[in-house]
């Protein structure tokens, strides 16, 4: 049983932008990103990422903006309508992946919430440790779980609040607020960190120290693998969004301002963070510790340091904050588009699952980390896979070229028709092999 409402559409062309960078600008922007340019070797993975952010990231973008488009439903339903087999079981499927990835996420972001009042608390002159809200590598601590779950809770009604708005006076509204003021924050803190004494060896770490000998396989590979992370490919929230999309709409220019957003931010990012990390002697490798460990320490060592950690952690909150909000609409629309349920009930229904389902991993790393790797890496580097398979292999040519382009105006060339038909999916099956192999294999 389906919905017969009338699909509601974004509101103006920049709202149409902003939203889609807000989807894609996350935690992985400011954090991921600083940590896997530390991890994989600095301007080798920057340079080879800005790349395949525009010669892969463009067109599977299009492909699963054009995928949502063309069937004018999300995950649920999309897949089934662009002919892939089984579609409709696959789409409930990442429908049950998306509510388990987003508890984790909302709870990510929870102790994105609990750092910031930590630094706020530290300008008026309090003690409040932060990290008391982490959890434990293994067994249970009360303390930790019940601040978790209170954040968590916070998130998830803030959430729900900007969605029983709907799209125009809620999600595009919302993102024309925070996206600006994210970027407005990042560009005042790469300010306060290159002025740093020894800053300057971090930024020609970062972007100036490229040896070819440093592109390595896995440099390649883990470069198109965060970029799959960051630009939130996947067959979920890109096709959702892109089921909003105008006919009139050229989708090449939503995918295209969304890698140029995205990437900035995490260029801004890694501006902001590495300089910083450097001038006070340590090292941005630390993975998940440079976020909620390394970086309060930098905070701490320089002056006026508890605002500028302010900024920091409330325009991270904000980022993941949007991307937990896209992920959400992934959720009220497959349940919209597939049932009689009132979009307000289907709001407060995800929001209690999503609460519920967030339980588990926040009892300790020994929970998390794996439900973090299958339900967020693993299972989105699959749902982008069969998004650009269904595009490029199960719509007719003809209907694939005619979703790729705006109503009226002239068809893709079919060079990119044929890169999104066999090139993508090359590449993403590899970065999924290679996934497999050094994360769960442990290769």
């Amino acid at each position: 049983m389906t919905s017969t409402v009338q699909r509601e559409t974004f509101g103006s062309r920049f709202g149409t932008i902003i939203t889609m960078i807000g989807v894609a600008v996350g935690l992985g922007n400011v954090w991921r990103f600083p940590y896997m340019v530390g991890k994989f070797g600095g301007a080798a993975f920057v340079l080879f990422y800005v790349l395949v952010a525009v010669v892969i990231g463009v067109p599977a973008l299009m492909a699963e903006y054009a995928l949502g488009r063309h069937t004018r439903r999300g995950t649920v339903g999309a897949f089934a309508a662009g002919g892939l087999p089984f579609g409709r079981q696959l789409g409930w499927v990442f429908f049950c992946v998306v509510i388990a990835a987003t508890g984790y996420y909302t709870a990510v972001i929870g102790w994105v919430l609990y750092y910031a009042l930590g630094q706020g608390a530290r300008g008026l002159g309090l003690t409040l440790d932060a990290a008391l809200i982490l959890p434990p590598d293994h067994g249970f601590v009360a303390r930790s779980f019940v601040l978790q779950l209170a954040c968590t809770a916070a998130v998830d009604l803030a959430c729900a609040l900007v969605l029983l708005k709907g799209l125009r006076a809620g999600i595009e509204r919302a993102s024309k607020i925070i996206m600006p003021a994210l970027f407005l924050i990042l560009l005042v803190l790469v300010v306060r960190s290159l002025t740093l004494p020894g800053a300057g060896e971090g930024v020609r770490w970062f972007i100036l120290k490229f040896h070819w000998a440093d592109l390595t396989p896995s440099v390649m590979l883990a470069a198109i693998g965060h970029m799959v992370f960051s630009l939130s490919l996947g067959g979920t929230f890109m096709v959702v969004y892109g089921s909003y999309l105008s006919e009139q709409e050229n989708v090449a220019r939503p995918a295209i301002w969304t890698v140029i957003g995205d990437t900035g931010a995490s260029l801004l990012a890694g501006m902001a963070i590495i300089p910083a990390v450097f001038a006070l002697h340590m090292h941005p490798t630390q993975g998940p510790g440079l976020l909620f460990f390394t970086l309060p320490r930098v905070f701490a060592a320089i002056p006026m340091g508890w605002l500028f950690g302010l900024l920091f952690f409330v325009g991270l909150g904000g980022a993941g904050y949007l991307s937990d909000v896209a992920a959400f609409e992934v959720l009220v629309a497959g349940l919209t588009d597939n049932t009689r349920l009132t979009r307000t009930r289907a709001v407060w229904l995800m929001a209690a699952a999503v609460f519920l389902i967030a339980i588990p991993p926040t009892i300790n790393n020994a929970i998390f980390v794996p439900w973090d790797l299958t339900f967020g890496s693993g299972m989105q580097t699959l749902g982008a896979l069969l998004a650009v398979l269904t595009v490029g292999w199960c719509m007719h040519r003809s209907t694939a070229l005619a979703a790729l382009s705006a109503q009226g105006s002239r068809p893709v060339p079919m060079w990119l028709y044929y890169w999104i038909r066999f090139g993508i999916p090359a590449g993403i099956l590899t970065v999924g092999i290679w996934w497999l192999l050094s994360s769960v294999f442990g290769g």
